[in-house]
């Protein structure tokens, strides 16, 4: 684009030294002047033509032209012709459209000398050329000869001028155009070299973690091997000590693993603001903006979970009231049950509602893909999902449980329990185990999950699909 229409601009003038010297030719082929004339027409059409490519030799160009003709040896301007000098104007904007500030400059001061000499021959009477402006017009200047020639230079340097201005003015306005073309280029490179950089911090970061997540666990892990052979035979209590401790920084180290996975392998941009918990509230007012009704409850004292673990959560919410506003309709109830009270959070999403649904209901036992994310989402947060019709068969239940952080000195202090792990996590089964992760036994309320939610079974039909 950039080369066209810099090609655009230098052919520009040519073409209009071939389009004036043809109009001239044209306009006086029948009043015979064509041939006295030739030379001026020749003159000022190389001057035009020249103006952008040289425009040096076209400023001389304009200058020798009147001089020739006050000299007598070109054809003076006539009653016919005098309108020619529109070339010194056509030269003046193809010059003021260069940069060059210098070149401008010289250009308006010949436009001045020009337009006095061109003024002067069309008011000042010879012997060889009695006629002159005021008997082309019918009537003189009240003031003379002298006021004549002052107006008639005004108006020739007014014109010459003015096409100068529009040649600054066009050059101007061209000028800010490549410099917004250069910005924006300019801008997209510094986009894309600032994407590039958000990758590489974010690979740096992610090695960081994986350098931290399994150099440490690792070399607890032989440490505490090699300290149980060498004390096997002295002291077999030990031994069982370090498994118990190799077992607890293994499933650490599982779980830190299996987050980073979720963060490379989703499929958000991983340099992007990820949701937290704290944007289900701004969801949830949304939903409501449609007419769901929707409760939020939350018990226990809130527990560290990793950005993963937060943007899973979200995300497993916002699916599920997807799923309630696609199979119940605008009218559909939701209530959110969200409890700390254990070694995690356990999350209860119950809907219900008659309304029209949004969508017809799957049949067989495809869960869809909905579901198989959810689902998929709670396995790479450590934890599980589970997602079947309420027991009354009149709404659907959503139940999620994610582990939390571990502190550092927890598995030295947390003996043979493993309650802060879920059993997927344990036997590396998926979100379909029969055997969940457990829920805190005996003050889970009634809204969350209790160890003996289990999975659907496989032939059940799953209307939320």
């Amino acid at each position: 684009m950039t080369n066209v229409r810099r090609w655009q601009r230098h052919v520009a003038a040519p073409v209009a030294a071939v389009v004036y010297f043809a109009f001239w030719v044209a306009s006086t082929w029948g009043n015979g002047g064509v041939a006295d004339n030739a030379v001026v027409f020749g003159l000022f059409a190389m001057a035009i033509g020249l103006a952008y490519w040289m425009p040096v030799t076209a400023l001389v160009l304009v200058v020798v032209v009147p001089v020739l003709q006050l000299f007598g040896v070109v054809e003076a301007p006539r009653e016919d012709t005098w309108g020619a000098y529109v070339a010194i104007a056509l030269v003046m904007f193809f010059v003021a459209v260069r940069p060059s500030p210098w070149l401008r400059l010289a250009a308006l001061l010949i436009a001045a000398g020009v337009a006095a000499l061109g003024a002067w021959l069309l008011a000042v009477p010879t012997i060889t050329r009695p006629y002159v402006w005021s008997s082309w017009v019918g009537t003189g200047a009240a003031g003379g000869l002298r006021l004549e020639f002052s107006l008639l230079t005004a108006a020739l340097f007014g014109v010459f001028a003015g096409a100068w201005a529009i040649g600054v003015a066009f050059a101007s306005i061209r000028r800010v155009l490549v410099i917004r073309q250069a910005l924006e280029a300019t801008e997209t490179r510094f986009e894309a070299t600032d994407f590039e950089l958000r990758i590489a911090q974010e690979r740096a970061r992610i090695s960081r973690d994986v350098h931290d997540a399994l150099a440490h666990s690792l070399a607890v892990v032989v440490s505490q091997a090699q300290g149980a052979i060498a004390l096997q035979h002295t002291r077999p209590e030990v031994t069982a000590e370090s498994l118990q401790n190799i077992a607890e920084v293994g499933r650490t180290a599982l779980l830190d693993v299996r987050r980073l996975v979720e963060r490379i392998t989703q499929d958000d941009d991983v340099t992007a603001p990820r949701e937290t918990l704290a944007d289900i509230e701004g969801l949830v007012s949304a939903m409501r903006e449609v007419g769901m009704d929707i409760g939020v409850t939350e018990e226990g004292e809130p527990g560290e979970l990793a950005p993963s673990q937060q943007l899973a959560v979200y995300r497993i919410v916002q699916e599920s009231l997807t799923n309630a506003l696609k199979h119940a309709g605008t009218t559909s109830k939701v209530v959110i049950a969200m409890d700390w009270r254990g070694p995690g959070l356990s999350l209860l999403v119950t809907s219900r509602g008659r309304g029209a649904p949004l969508v017809a209901a799957r049949t067989g036992v495809d869960r869809g893909a909905g579901v198989r994310g959810m689902v998929e989402r709670a396995r790479l947060a450590g934890g599980w999902l589970t997602a079947q019709p309420s027991s009354d068969g009149t709404g659907f239940e959503v139940t999620v449980f994610v582990p939390t952080r571990r502190r550092p000195d927890s598995a030295r202090t947390s003996g043979a329990s493993t309650g802060n792990y879920p059993r997927t996590l344990l036997d590396g089964t998926g979100a379909g185990s029969s055997d969940p992760a457990p829920s805190p036994a005996g003050h889970a309320p009634a809204a969350a999950p209790t160890p003996s939610t289990a999975p659907p079974a496989p032939h059940e039909r799953d209307p939320h699909a």
